[in-house]
């Protein structure tokens, strides 16, 4: 007798629990009727997954890795029309973008009680910065330097997004982005590996949460794999032309950080690299992923990846595209409808081994077992907790604060910033003072606009009755209209200080949102231009998702503030730092060119035979402008002053195992209490293969009061001092030679001091990924 599957009866033998759920309601089977105790601990014992797929037929494995997107109902994301008898049929495994506990509670029961297996349904969606409480976009997240807080923000994020019914996020993107043409460096930490990994690892652990399937754990995705961030021409989907060497030391770092923290699932990029698109890339994904870095989860192709095989070139139909998908282990197909139908053939052929499918299928079910939806399937779907836990009081206070320590000061002249509350008469220019949507950024998930705060709403809550607040549209970032200028300038004539709020509206970018300039869109330019040309002290924020080229700006602006899109509580969050209420402590996670014309431009360069120089023609620099950024990596003011020591170092020759200890103070030297973040780089000399000139190895959040001093204390050791010794990544070694320690506030840190690794050696495996600062934190 063979026991269905409605999650009936929960027993109890010898007085150990039998965690497993016997499904036999609907046919009226009942513990009396199993009259040997000897069976009951079969059934205990048993891996449910392995029962499952030793029952299912072909066409119900394939179903497991298909992946259905959503419809639309008045009332939210739906099912899409016809996928519930496809349900019925076994024929999906998985939905995309449908959400809401009541409506992923009614497909679950359709799944559960009208199937023959009754096997769960998983729920997926694009939760990059929250559900409906929206956080900093994740590239102003990674200006905190604090991969703590963006643990909080994703683990608020999966506590909302739970509540709806989603079991599955296609979050964090971990992808490295140097081009900020590329319209998706919104959605990332920035250029420079060690911090994505930080944030890459921290995110992961943020969404799933504990060990425990309580219902409030998320599947977490690190996409896009790989290299997708190195587009050419900063083009969207278009290819990635990269050095097996940087592919492996620049652009797979984030990933296997993510592999390390426990990630249970990544999603292949659309981008080919050498020539193979990453949706048939066997060699990266089945090879480097799941063999050399031993990752045992879910690989999920993105929207239609495995139909595009066919645009690519490398696949004559929809067979071939699927066959090659398969073999590369790509698991589930979203949205191509490939492996439901195409595969079905390709098995009964023996052209796809059907262990190569039931490997693919068990990693789906296991993947449903952790979430714990065979215990039961409907803990997702709980109508009282969504509305208990949706834009709660925590979560916006979690808000303000991710967007006070996401906020960078980019300049301040004069000390204009921070303003003063009872400032006589402030005027508020630019469409995107006023815009409740633009905040929330691109991918904003089910963020409504009437739950941010805008900038003028935040400005005219922060400052005193008597302060007299006039905001003046002036200019737009869709728009050459200059009709609004008149009355900006009026305004601005009868202020004493101009708040000019400029940039990107949250459409330009994000997904298939590349563009060719970074200049300020629109009219916005010519309406800053005009501005200043009254004479009153300008303050330019900046609302965008990308670096923007501010050559202008930087000459003739006193005071500029980096806030990107902060999510709900920009407006407050950004008024606590005009204001003075929050000293400003965010750094750059990406540098800022001085014009497209530099682009791609990254701190962590390799160094040519003819460096850059003022005085000789013949080296590496543009006749028009100088070839450094305008902003550098790890850049950011604070209103007060920081002056740091020279490194101390624990000794001056080391052997190629040990450990350097680096000791370097740091001093407020400034009136105001203030947060630094002190970051550390290393240089390798002389080596076998050309290094950067610096990388990043070290960063720590410091709280100082005026006039106080801290001692810092870093510690490098062989996992900063390797380099491959192959260029595919495999093999690492240690170099004898000379190193060199750069401390300070940015990557244009001058500190620095100098030692030697006295003899080579070889290194086993390719160590740790995860950065130091996170290493301590136990794996969830």
């Amino acid at each position: 007798m063979l026991l269905s599957s409605s999650y009936a009866c929960r027993w109890r033998a010898a007085g150990a629990r039998i965690a497993a759920i016997l499904r036999g309601a609907r046919t009226g089977l009942c513990l009396c009727a199993l009259t040997c105790f000897g069976f009951v601990a079969r059934v205990q014992a048993a891996d449910p997954v392995e029962t499952l797929l030793a029952r299912m037929t072909l066409e119900e494995k394939l179903g497991q890795l298909s992946q259905w997107s959503a419809g639309n109902a008045a009332t939210g994301p739906a099912a899409a029309a016809g996928s519930e008898d496809d349900i019925r049929a076994g024929k999906v495994g998985s939905f995309l973008g449908v959400w809401g506990a009541d409506t992923t509670r009614r497909l679950q029961k359709i799944a559960v009680d009208e199937t023959r297996l009754h096997i769960p349904l998983l729920f997926s969606f694009d939760v990059i910065h929250g559900l409906r409480t929206i956080f900093p976009v994740p590239l102003a997240e990674a200006a905190s330097w604090n991969p703590q807080l963006a643990e909080q923000t994703a683990r608020a994020a999966a506590l909302e997004a739970t509540a709806y019914g989603l079991h599955w996020t296609y979050a964090p993107m971990v992808d490295v982005a140097r081009d900020p043409r590329w319209g998706r460096v919104v959605e990332g930490a920035g250029e420079d590996p060690y911090l994505g990994a930080a944030f890459a690892a921290a995110r992961v652990r943020g969404f799933q949460g504990g060990q425990v399937a309580d219902g409030t754990r998320m599947l977490a995705t690190a996409k896009h794999f790989i290299a997708y961030g190195a587009a050419e021409s900063g083009r969207d989907y278009n290819i990635a032309d990269v050095p097996d060497r940087t592919l492996h030391e620049v652009y797979a770092p984030p990933f296997r950080a993510a592999v390390e923290a426990g990630v249970s699932s990544v999603m292949t990029a659309f981008n080919e690299v050498a020539g193979v698109p990453m949706h048939a890339h066997a060699e990266l994904v089945r090879d480097v992923l799941r063999k050399s870095w031993g990752f045992p989860g879910v690989v999920v192709s993105d929207y239609t990846g495995i139909k595009e095989l066919m645009v690519h070139g490398v696949a004559a139909d929809r067979v071939r595209a699927g066959e090659l998908s398969m073999r590369a282990t790509i698991d589930v197909d979203m949205i191509s409808g490939i492996y439901g139908v195409e595969m079905i053939d390709l098995v009964k052929r023996g052209v796809i081994p059907m262990a190569l499918v039931d490997a693919a299928v068990r990693r789906v079910l296991k993947a449903k077992q952790q979430l714990g939806l065979f215990d039961d399937p409907y803990r997702y779907c709980d109508a009282a907790r969504e509305k208990e836990r949706t834009l709660t009081a925590e979560s916006r206070v979690l808000a303000r604060t991710a967007a006070r320590e996401s906020i960078v000061l980019l300049k301040n002249d004069g000390d204009v910033l921070p303003l003063s509350k009872s400032i006589k008469s402030i005027a508020v220019v630019g469409e995107l003072a006023n815009d409740k949507r633009a905040p929330l950024g691109s991918w904003n998930a089910n963020g409504q606009p009437d739950d941010s705060i805008t900038v003028l709403e935040g400005i005219r809550a922060a400052v005193s009755s008597s302060t007299k607040v006039v905001y003046a549209k002036g200019a737009g970032p869709l728009s050459a209209d200059r009709s609004g200028f008149a009355e900006a300038e009026s305004a601005a004539r009868d202020a004493d200080v101009v708040i000019a709020v400029l940039g990107e509206v949250a459409d330009m970018t994000g997904e298939a949102h590349s563009r060719t300039g970074l200049l300020l869109p629109g009219a916005q330019q010519a309406l800053l231009e005009r501005l200043h040309a009254i004479g009153k002290p300008v303050v330019l924020v900046l609302m965008n998702g990308r670096p923007l080229a501010l050559g202008w700006a930087d000459k003739h602006t006193p005071a500029i503030v980096e806030s990107f899109y902060l999510g709900v509580e920009m407006g407050s969050g950004l008024a606590d730092v005009l204001f003075g209420d929050v000293n400003p402590s965010g750094k750059l996670p990406v540098t800022f060119p001085r014009n497209v014309g530099q682009v791609p431009i990254y701190y962590a360069q390799k160094r040519t035979g003819r460096p850059a120089s003022v005085t000789d023609p013949y080296t590496s620099r543009y006749l028009d402008v100088p070839w450094t950024p305008l902003y550098p990596f790890g850049h950011g003011l604070s209103y007060t002053q920081f002056q740091y020591s020279e490194p101390q170092l624990s000794a001056a020759k080391l052997a190629p195992t040990g450990h350097l200890t680096v000791r370097v103070t740091v001093k407020n030297v400034g009136k105001r209490a203030g947060t630094e973040i002190a970051q550390l780089y290393l240089r390798d000399d002389v080596a076998s293969a050309t290094r950067p000139v610096k990388q990043l190895r070290g960063f720590q959040r410091v709280e100082l009061q005026p006039g106080e001093t801290r001692e810092l204390t870093f510690i490098l050791d062989q996992d900063d001092f390797a380099l491959f010794a192959d260029a595919k990544g495999t093999r690492r070694v240690i170099e004898a030679g000379s190193f060199t320690v750069m401390t300070g506030g940015s990557s244009e840190a001058v500190q620095s001091a100098s030692f030697e690794i006295t003899q080579s050696t070889q290194l086993q495996g390719l160590g740790p990924a995860i950065p130091k600062e996170l290493r301590s934190v136990p794996k969830k």
